[in-house]
């Protein structure tokens, strides 16, 4: 081989050489880029990964933050919730107390009146009296019905749901209505087919008593009707006048408390009849709060100057109830001559206006305000009575009840008792019953109390 042949594949080899460090370069070039970039990615999902990190402990912190206000709030709404709960048991049982203190000296005014009544006096004064009996009355009603809508906010009253058959019902409320309506110069006309609803017989006669009561005191002319029919598998008991009727803007403000309405296109409501008083503005306020709580739809449909219809949709009773026997009339009152009373009352002036409304009625009284003084009279034995009217609630603890016990203590012959109190408190009711007492609620009605004499000691 010449040198030249040699030079040329030396070259060649050479060549080769470089190609393949070229080839070796390249690849190593590649890889390093490859490795470069794969390092340059995970960088960026790392410097990714703890920004999300920071965002999501962030929001985590904010969420956090917000549970722990809502947890707060909730632990506010509580701590409000029993706070209102605490302030109305407070209430209804400051008006409870309150009612019983203002009930006694309207007790006695009203018994005091009564005995005044009894009295020979010109006209002048008798028309005096019968205004002050009257505003008394309107008193009490006020007190009644302010502890009643107390009694309804605070959950106290529990229907007790049961058939109420309402022919006997409504028949019921057209007696005690029809001299009401004539004194008004108003048709009453009461319609009930033959059925029975599901509710609390007691609280549905006092919603329909509210309702007849405000739709009589508020029609001029024309009348006023009860009527009950079936509608859509329920009852409906609509309530219909032909008074002045209400403007569309007062529909939801009727059944507020002390709410009488406005001239609003029906010109001024017409007034009440002499001796009918001034309506108090709660009586529909009673209406709502009873039909929420025996779950009965109330709806009101009136236009100024056509009449109102109040309709209160009721569930029908699948067990029909059996009538109610006609409640018998009591005995004619007549003057209680010589009937020996003992009275136990420790208001003063409660027990003076009973010795003298007793007094009138030609009874002879003897009058203690307390147990002690019965004991001592009864010890003397000077005490024989023939009838005992005795408050619940007397001085330190004791009980009118305990009297009655005392004095029934050895004796034979029955001694008829009644029981005066402002409380109206079942137990007090099951206690006088397990007695064998009349309960009379103050403030006393003189008539009620001289008929239950009469009635108690024929």
């Amino acid at each position: 081989m010449t040198l030249h042949d040699a030079g040329l594949e030396g070259e060649a080899s050479l060549r080769r050489r470089i190609a393949k460090l070229e080839r070796i370069n390249a690849a190593l070039m590649a890889h390093v880029e490859r490795s470069t970039d794969q390092r340059g990615g995970a960088y960026a999902l790392f410097q990714t990964a703890i920004t999300l990190e920071g965002r999501v402990r962030t929001r985590t912190e904010e969420l956090t933050a917000l549970m722990h206000r809502l947890e707060r709030s909730n632990e506010a709404l509580v701590a409000a919730k029993e706070e209102a709960e605490t302030a109305n048991r407070s209430k209804t049982r400051f008006l409870a107390a309150a009612s019983h203190d203002l009930l006694q000296p309207l007790n006695a005014a009203r018994l005091s009146i009564s005995a005044l009544a009894d009295l020979p006096l010109g006209p002048e004064a008798s028309l005096i009296g019968a205004q002050v009996e009257r505003g008394l009355q309107t008193i009490e009603d006020l007190i009644k019905t302010l502890l009643d809508i107390s009694k309804l906010d605070a959950g106290i009253v529990h229907p007790q749901v049961r058939p109420v058959p309402l022919p006997d019902l409504l028949a019921g409320l057209a007696a005690s209505f029809a001299p009401f309506a004539a004194r008004r110069g108003l048709r009453l006309v009461v319609r009930s087919p033959e059925l029975a609803v599901s509710s609390d017989g007691i609280l549905l006669r006092r919603i329909l008593q509210n309702l007849l009561s405000n739709a009589i005191r508020y029609t001029a002319s024309g009348g006023v009707a009860l009527v009950a029919r079936r509608r859509a598998g329920t009852v409906r008991v609509d309530v219909i006048d032909t008074g002045c009727g209400i403007a569309a803007d007062e529909h939801a403000l009727v059944f507020d408390e002390f709410y009488r309405g406005s001239a609003n296109g029906a010109g001024t409501p017409p007034r009440a009849a002499e001796g009918d008083g001034p309506g108090l503005g709660l009586g529909l306020s009673i209406v709502r709060r009873l039909a929420l709580a025996l779950d009965h739809p109330l709806a009101l449909a009136s236009r100024p100057g056509r009449g109102t219809r109040v309709s209160l949709t009721l569930p029908p009773s699948a067990v029909p109830a059996a009538s109610e026997p006609a409640a018998r009339p009591g005995p004619v009152a007549t003057r209680l001559s010589g009937a020996r009373v003992v009275v136990v009352e420790n208001d003063a002036a409660t027990a003076d206006a009973l010795e003298r409304l007793l007094g009138n009625w030609d009874a002879r009284v003897a009058t203690f305000r307390d147990p002690a003084g019965v004991a001592a009279a009864l010890r003397a034995g000077g005490l024989a009575p023939d009838i005992l009217i005795l408050d619940y609630h007397l001085d330190d603890g004791a009980r009118g009840l305990d009297v009655a016990a005392l004095l029934r203590e050895g004796r034979t012959a029955p001694l008829p008792v009644i029981v005066t109190t402002a409380d109206h408190a079942p137990e007090i009711a099951a206690e006088a019953a397990a007695l064998g007492a009349e309960l009379v609620h103050k403030p006393i009605k003189p008539a009620q109390l001289r008929a239950l004499l009469t009635s108690m000691l024929t």
